[in-house]
């Protein structure tokens, strides 16, 4: 890996990084933030907005760690490890979701690791660092899903057929408003605007035949989004 000493008179070489995220201002904002603290440790080399560039990307820059969000244009972040043209690249998933059959079915396509946008920047330099040893990184509360799930104590099924009606920005907004997020609060954490998470609400209350936000929390909650 990237960290690893090539001889004893060598230095050690910065670990590659490739971030993976639709959201433009997110990806400069975590380059921003690695580049900075993690100077000489790691190298942003090259970043990706959907499945397509995602997996060109990693094809061309050959990364130690691809930083990965799980829901993008063009089939998501299962979709990349799936096309992913090189082995040696080890994938930690940095999403906004920590919604159990998001953690359970990412880590099954492949990831080491599983780590929230609430992170701070020491702790997903740390989780980097990790995950490239070869090490299973995951926030504390999904490292739970996992563990129960593999221990066959979770029913990992498909995905409930109501929610295959949503877009992956409508089930992203879906969470945030159910665990009672204002519109303001959601535009920010997804880098949207409010207008466009109202339409987004109005479309999930639609094709879930629901009538209000206090219905859509019971919803999720019975189904384990929460």
């Amino acid at each position: 890996m990237g960290e690893q000493q090539d001889g004893a008179d060598r230095p050690l070489q910065p670990l590659r990084v490739v971030v993976v995220d639709d959201h433009a201002m997110f990806r400069r904002g975590v380059r921003a933030e690695l580049e900075g603290l993690g100077a000489g440790v790691v190298e942003v080399v090259a970043e990706a907005a959907d499945v397509d560039g995602a997996v060109a990307a990693i094809a061309a820059a050959t990364p130690d760690v691809v930083l990965l969000d799980v829901h993008l244009p063009g089939g998501g972040g299962g979709e990349v490890m799936r096309r992913s043209p090189t082995a040696s690249a080890r994938f930690l998933a940095l999403s906004v979701s920590d919604a159990a059959e998001d953690v359970i079915g990412t880590v099954r396509a492949g990831a080491r690791g599983y780590v929230t946008k609430t992170v701070t920047g020491e702790e997903l330099l740390a989780a980097i660092r990790r995950v490239a040893d070869g090490d299973a990184v995951f926030s504390p509360r999904l490292a739970g899903f996992v563990l129960d799930a593999f221990a066959g104590s979770v029913e990992v099924a498909a995905v409930d057929s109501d929610l295959d009606r949503l877009t992956e920005r409508e089930r992203e907004v879906m969470r945030l408003i159910a665990r009672g997020y204002a519109y303001k609060e959601v535009a920010g954490e997804l880098f949207i605007s409010v207008k466009t998470v109202e339409t987004h609400m109005s479309a999930v209350l639609r094709k879930l035949q629901l009538s209000s936000r206090h219905e859509l929390t019971r919803w999720a909650a019975d189904r384990r989004l929460l």
